[in-house]
């Protein structure tokens, strides 16, 4: 009885006039941190920034967001060319991505795959060893993403497959495993007897360097939006800053894991859906006193490192560690913009467009470019993209001032060291510029 209707329904619905595109050019929503300061060559009214020395420094052992482990202004050529790609194994896919920067110690340098291999090379390139790190119990298509650090000979391998491993720089051979009863897809940082590390399930970590047994354990807000590669710890004196999904940023003590401070930093980026992801991804980055973060939903805030409150904040967001040198801080912002700021209120004083859509469709926005860094080397501001290219800008101005081809796109933050440039491709290649 119902199928006299039900063909009038799809008669109706089969007559539908297809959806018309309408004329004109296409804008996004009004951003309320959607910067025009432009870099003007012949008009340049950005203020002089004052930057320490070059440094030729031989290692990059760790995250930056920590001033012991941030090497302020590497020495590097300004017109670096490809001096040679090593294969490090998966490179990115549907399910897989590269979220492991490089780093670089005991003259050699290391990198992990968007699975679990990782591998050593030598400055010239060549593969010294690798393995696959995941445990015996997990498929090799199970999991993604990573992080690594590098202290005293040792490697530290956190993955996505929920464990946190130590191997030996010099072999590759396994010292010691600890399951977290979640991904490991951040960065580890290793100070002193401890290695401290955010799991997937909003828990900060403190384990033993010499065996991986656990010290102690912080939670914070448990969140299930969360961007792919959890923010690294950072150190600010006695305290180890975490980092987590939800945007609860948590200050305890390193050595007991008493907490002492909490806050939390969420934003808003009005017509996009991404900006409901609370996750900070700009990870904690400390300079003297104050501690810079950021997430992807229109929001950087300084902060008091003595007890969590906000010194200043910027209303858009920060999708990488932000660089703090010489009074202003340089970031990536969730518009795909290269910003410098004021260091002492967040003000902008310049903003250059990067890339952004892959395809700018008329009825629906696709996937962006992603961009990594920035860092200071060779006294110039750089940074690296997935689509394709390698570039340096003016600190004081802004400036486009290099680029170069990055082949299939960079999927990692470029780190610098022995006057070379490393940087992780999106096909799983390891480039190196000097």
């Amino acid at each position: 009885m119902c199928l006299p209707g039900l063909a009038l329904v799809m008669a109706v619905s089969g007559c539908q006039e297809p959806d018309v595109v309408l004329p004109g050019d296409r804008e996004d929503i009004p951003q309320i941190a959607a910067f025009s300061k432009d870099p003007d060559p012949d008009n340049n009214t950005a203020p002089a920034i004052s930057l320490p020395n070059q440094v030729s420094n031989s290692s990059w052992e760790q995250g930056p967001g920590t001033p012991a482990n941030r090497v302020s202004n590497a020495a590097l050529r300004q017109a670096p060319v490809l001096a040679w790609a090593t294969d490090i194994g998966d490179g990115d896919d549907r399910r897989h991505r590269i979220t492991a920067a490089p780093v670089v110690g005991g003259g050699r340098i290391y990198t992990l795959d968007s699975r679990d291999q990782v591998t050593a090379l030598g400055p010239n390139g060549a593969v010294l060893w690798s393995v696959h790190a995941r445990p015996p119990y997990a498929g090799a298509n199970d999991a993604t993403g990573g992080g690594l650090a590098y202290a005293d000979g040792t490697l530290y391998v956190s993955l996505g497959f929920g464990v946190l491993v130590a191997l030996d720089a010099t072999t590759g051979g396994t010292r010691w495993t600890q399951k977290l009863d979640a991904t490991g897809s951040g960065k580890p940082l290793v100070a002193g007897d401890l290695v401290y590390l955010v799991a997937g399930d909003s828990t900060g970590w403190a384990v033993e360097r010499a065996d991986g047994r656990i010290r102690w354990q912080i939670a914070g807000t448990s969140s299930v939006a969360n961007v792919l590669g959890a923010p690294d710890p950072a150190l600010a004196d006695d305290l180890v800053v975490f980092a987590y999904g939800s945007g609860d940023i948590i200050a305890a003590f390193r050595q007991g894991g008493l907490r002492r401070w909490g806050t939390n930093v969420s934003g808003q980026r009005p017509g996009v859906a991404a900006s409901t992801i609370g996750d900070v991804t700009g990870a904690p980055v400390v300079v003297g006193n104050t501690i810079y973060v950021g997430n992807a939903s229109g929001r950087i805030a300084a902060l008091d490192a003595s007890n969590g409150e906000r010194r200043w904040t910027t209303p858009f967001g920060a999708m990488t560690p932000v660089w703090p040198v010489g009074g202003s801080v340089f970031a990536l912002t969730d518009s795909n913009q290269l910003v410098r700021l004021d260091a002492s209120d967040g003000e902008a004083i310049w903003a250059v467009d990067l890339p952004r859509y892959i395809k700018d469709r008329p009825l629906r926005r696709g996937p962006v470019y992603a961009h990594y860094g920035p860092i200071l080397a060779g006294s110039r501001i750089w940074t690296a993209s997935s689509d394709g290219y390698l570039r340096a800008f003016s600190p004081t101005s802004g400036q486009l001032l290099f680029e170069a081809e990055v082949p299939g796109g960079a999927s990692s933050d470029p780190v610098v060291a022995g006057n070379t440039l490393y940087v992780v491709g999106r096909k799983g290649q390891l480039f190196a510029f000097r």
